[in-house]
């Protein structure tokens, strides 16, 4: 039986319809190489989408693997529960010194959803163990994506997700989103005058009493097809806010480490928030781990003896894990030894002027690039914005399409997807790109 066979026989995939996964030929990665991928019959590919938002230098790191095997040769894990341990503390100080200034300690865990989970029950029990008892309802946003355990999923926003759990949710308090370019923000010097930023702005003033924090992720929401925010959006939603005695969670899973521009998309507008959410990247791609990081005025308030019963009750077995640790620990060292953000301008740049020539094909919508965070929309009629009839799969058809011409992208619907590793250079981004353009031209038009 060979490994394809035994996938289809075994392996339940994530977000796949399995029946159609078992009708048609699939790929199976072997090895990889850089920003590429080999195939099990030696065809290389392009890594498009940093194997899902991960990757951030290139598979087979060198330095990397080299931190990895140099920790197994100590020990690959032990609990954090009643022991400390060497890279998960040092990475922990490491990690501190990035993040926006005023978050000051860490709370591990192993993905991006959990990290979320985290930071929505710490932020309930922090009213709780202030006496606010009446403050446990989260503000989210239209078209939001935090991961896909019960509580991250309650603070989402995407109905196709999400629409089957609704039983198992808890309540939240719904705003539009300024993230599409079917509604447009305006943001001035004096505030913010739209309907998204006032909703907002209202649903605060009303109901500040009986809300523990605002769940958002900065600039660019991922999952919902990268829609950007408009400038000073982030800035606004803080002041309000601090203004209102509302807690501000910043899931930075998708957008951190490099991929806007900067470390963390927050660093754009100044922003602090009182609880940060981080994974994905914080290993480059390697091995599980998230962290939840909070500002000290939210540890205090669990501190006590133990009689007080103020302890955070949360945990994972393999928390702050040693191995995916001192991965990360190599990664920010990466991150500093080889310039990553300063030299990410003009890799930008060079994607922004390759996307600008995407617009003259017929089927493409809208573009919206952050960083290295793209979306490409196709619609059938985009002066009319009418999209595709579902059952056609464009997106899906232009990202098969792309393998044969050596690039893996993943559409999300028929928003065309495009995060490079952050290792990639000018070069290769174009070549990508030009993947991409020719794709859509020969499927869409």
């Amino acid at each position: 039986m060979n490994i394809e066979l035994k996938d289809k026989t075994y392996v339940w995939h994530p977000f796949t319809q399995m029946q159609e996964w078992e009708e048609n030929p699939q790929l199976v990665i072997a090895a990889g190489d850089g920003i590429r991928l080999i195939d099990t019959a030696g065809k290389s590919y392009y890594d498009g989408v940093s194997s899902l938002w991960l990757n951030v230098h290139g598979h087979r790191k060198a330095e990397i693997d080299a931190a990895i095997i140099r920790q197994l040769g100590k020990i690959a894990h032990t609990t954090l529960l009643g022991l400390a341990s060497e890279p998960a503390a040092e990475l922990a100080e490491q990690l501190i010194q990035i993040v926006p200034e005023g978050l000051t300690k860490v709370f591990y865990s192993d993905s991006g959803s959990t990290a979320v989970e985290i930071a929505v029950k710490m932020a309930y029990q922090y009213w709780q163990l202030k006496g606010v008892t009446q403050k446990q309802k989260f503000v989210t946003l239209a078209n939001a994506y935090h991961g896909d355990t019960v509580g991250s999923v309650s603070v989402g926003g995407i109905d196709l997700f999400h629409r089957i759990f609704g039983p198992l949710l808890f309540e939240t308090i719904h705003a539009p989103s300024p993230c599409c370019y079917y509604c447009t923000l305006s943001v001035q010097a004096g505030g913010c005058q739209s309907a998204c930023i006032g909703a907002v702005e209202d649903i605060l003033a009303r109901q500040h009493g009986e809300i523990a924090a605002m769940v958002v992720e900065p600039l660019v929401q991922g999952a919902a097809g990268m829609l950007t925010q408009p400038p000073g959006y982030l800035r606004r939603i803080r002041e309000l806010t601090r203004q209102y005695n509302v807690l501000l969670i910043v899931d930075e899973v998708a957008t951190g480490f490099g991929r806007t521009g900067k470390m963390f998309a927050c660093e754009h507008e100044n922003v602090t928030p009182d609880i940060m959410t981080m994974a994905k990247g914080i290993t480059a791609g390697y091995l599980p781990l998230a962290a939840t990081v909070a500002t000290n005025e939210i540890y205090q308030a669990f501190l006590g003896d133990r009689a007080s019963e103020r302890t955070f009750f949360h945990g994972h077995s393999y928390t702050g894990n040693a191995l995916a640790c001192a991965a990360a620990l190599a990664n920010l060292e990466i991150f500093k030894e080889e310039q990553i953000i300063a030299g990410l301008a003009d890799k930008i740049a060079a994607a922004k002027t390759k996307l600008a020539g995407f617009a003259e094909l017929t089927a493409v919508a809208d573009i919206r690039q952050c960083g290295l965070m793209i979306g490409i929309e196709l619609q059938a009629d985009k002066l009319a914005r009418t999209p595709f009839p579902p059952e056609l799969l464009i997106g899906h058809r232009v990202s098969m399409l792309a393998r044969e011409y050596g690039l893996i992208i993943r559409p999300l619907g028929d928003v065309v997807v495009f995060m490079p590793p952050l290792a990639s250079t000018k070069a290769d981004i174009e070549e990508m790109l030009d993947i991409i353009y020719r794709c859509i031209q020969e499927i869409a038009g």
